[in-house]
Parts: C-alpha cells; structure tokens; sequence
C-alpha cells in the first residue's frame, strides 16, 4: 500500500491553510494516510472547537469509501443506497469537505478534510489542499 509521506501531508496542509487565509475562512483541517490514521493537522486561529472532530471525520470518510465525501451524502439521503452510513464506523461525515488525496499514479495515499465555514467553502479548500499533493 503506498502511504503519504510527512512532507507530502505538510505540503498538502499549507497549500489548504493558504487557500482558507485568501477565502478569509477559519478552518481545521485534517490530513490522513491511507490507513486513515492522522499524519498532519492545522487549527486556524479562532476557528470552531466543533470543527475539529468534523475536519477529522471527513478526511477519514473520504479515506474508508475513496470518493468525496459530498458524492457520499448524495447516496445517504433517505432512499438513496447508502441510507444511514454515517452511522457506520464510528461516525462517518458525509457532506461536502473530505476529499481523497492520489498520488501522481493515480493511487490513493490518503485524504483531506475540513471544517469551519459552509461545506461549499470547506470543499473548495479541500480540493485546493488535494491539488497541491503533487504540485
């Protein structure tokens, strides 16, 4: 299994951290490997103490299911296939703000989550963290 490096998870985190400072947005934003484990965090200054465990939340949702984790929301809705997952391993998030991280072969290597402003926000900084990993 490939797995994202310290400096590559430091590399994706500053590029989100810059990202939430020229939006003017507070965030938490969680980096994770491809185990889900946490390899790097940030907590802007003032940013919301609830975000932290959100931020985290979804970079590990986008992790376990490889896909973001708004694309996961849209089939937990009532009726949908995927109805009620994020009761499912420990609590999932699933709105948008997580996004899997892939390395230049494609391969996923872990993923980006975060928190703090609208989910449409948090997604744009997640996507401008993930574009980064190989930048």
């Amino acid at each position: 299994m490939s797995d994202i490096s310290l400096e590559q998870a430091q590399r994706v985190l500053a590029a989100a951290l810059k990202k939430s400072q020229e939006m003017g947005v507070k965030m938490d934003i969680a980096v994770v490997d491809a185990g889900a484990n946490l390899k790097a965090f940030a907590r802007m200054d003032d940013a919301w103490l609830g975000s932290i465990d959100i931020a985290i939340r979804k970079a590990k949702t986008a992790r376990f299911f490889d896909m973001n984790t708004g694309e996961i929301g849209k089939l937990s809705q009532p009726g949908g296939p995927l109805y009620h997952i994020e009761h499912s391993n420990g609590g999932l998030i699933s709105f948008p703000g997580g996004v899997p991280l892939k390395n230049a072969e494609g391969r996923i290597i872990g993923a980006i989550g975060v928190s703090g402003s609208t989910v449409e926000d948090d997604h744009a900084v997640a996507v401008a963290g993930a574009a980064a990993l190989n930048g």
